[in-house]
């Protein structure tokens, strides 16, 4: 199977961006002349410029699509209401996650979806499985481009290219970017910081990229890469499917069970969450912190104060804020690890000293 590319493809190669595989997409990894260190501190301390289009992206319309959804994933969309943004999570009947994803409440017969690149077509065809007569899903994943403006400069970006900004955190307006092409903007991101998603269409999606280069250029906005993005994301503890959540990892091992609506009286999973609830979860997601800059990777084996085996690493990178490795693992509730614990990991027979942490590692800045 050939591998889909974004709609600015040509200009990320163009800007001499190193490519890879994400969720068959290929997507940039960093920018040549700046690279992951670069991009990373202009999120942090200005704004940046993502690329986010291997998101899936959906609608689910027509008399009670907002129930449907409701009823399937796990959060409880009465908590917003119309123009309002949801974190929630499809998982199947033992618990484990197919999927993380933002839900867009339009309104009661109109929701839009942004899932993970690999996950979006099962999630919505598991929607549209479920979808009684009248509701229609609809897969956009090529037909929507998904760029995010993040970093404590990026409303200034916005407002000098006239697109509406001045939102709450998960909320969403209708608006018009460059050419007056329609744009969804959405106050969500994936980073930590102050920040927007734009959804556009595919084919308007180069204008609006060149727009906000432009727009943002004497504010130092730079393109960013995917590797940036896992930077980010990884300091704030955000988990990342495939790593922190699985078909194999539920929401409460997780630390995700504040997106599970447990007064709700139905959602995939529901069953065996609530026994997994009672009884209390098996692991449980910790933030690693190392004394120096080496960092834990995924699979490695994360040691207790007597050499015994209490979990393993889901993620792990160097963290560009805090200059020091860091890292996300599942621990076994029974070592009673408590924040502060020394711990090490086992990187190919040596050991690594770690501190367990709650993240994030660094200050929020979203809301």
């Amino acid at each position: 199977m050939s591998q889909l590319t974004s709609p600015l493809h040509d200009r990320h190669v163009a800007a001499g961006a190193k490519v890879a595989d994400f969720g068959g997409w290929s997507m940039p990894i960093e920018y040549a002349g700046a690279g992951v260190l670069v991009e990373h501190a202009a999120v942090r301390d200005g704004v940046g410029l993502f690329d986010v289009s291997h998101l899936g992206t959906g609608t689910v319309r027509g008399p009670g699509a907002a129930a449907l959804v409701d009823g399937c994933l796990t959060n409880d969309l009465s908590r917003i209401g119309p123009r309002q943004a949801q974190y929630t999570l499809c998982c199947q009947e033992d618990g484990g996650v197919v999927d993380d994803l933002i839900v867009y409440l339009r309104g009661d017969d109109d929701v839009l979806l942004v899932p993970n690149a690999a996950n979006a077509a099962e999630v919505l065809g598991r929607l549209a499985d479920a979808a009684p007569a009248g509701v229609t899903v609809t897969d956009l994943h090529t037909e929507v481009a998904v760029l995010a403006v993040q970093g404590p400069r990026s409303l200034q970006v916005l407002e000098l290219l006239g697109v509406p900004g001045g939102l709450p955190y998960m909320s969403f307006v209708a608006g018009t970017g460059a050419g007056g092409a329609e744009v969804t903007v959405c106050r969500t991101g994936y980073t930590g910081e102050h920040g927007y998603e734009l959804l556009v269409a595919a084919g308007r999606a180069g204008e609006l990229w060149d727009a906000l280069l432009e727009a943002g250029q004497d504010l130092g906005i730079r393109p960013c890469g995917l590797g940036a993005r896992d930077t980010l994301r990884t300091e704030m503890g955000y988990p990342l499917h495939g790593h922190e959540l699985s078909r194999d990892i539920t929401p409460l091992q997780a630390r995700a069970g504040w997106a599970v609506g447990w007064a709700k009286p139905a959602f995939w999973g529901r069953a065996a969450l609530l026994a997994e609830k009672e009884r209390g979860p098996a692991r449980l997601l910790w933030g690693l912190r190392a004394e120096g800059r080496q960092s834990p990777r995924p699979g490695m084996t994360v040691l207790g104060g007597d050499d015994t085996p209490v979990g393993t690493v889901t993620s792990g990178t160097f963290s560009p804020s805090l200059r020091a490795g860091i890292g996300l693992a599942l621990l076994d509730r029974a070592a009673g690890i408590t924040e502060g614990d020394l711990l090490t990991v086992d990187v190919r027979g040596r050991a690594l000293a770690v501190e367990a942490v709650r993240p994030p590692f660094v200050p929020s800045h979203v809301r």
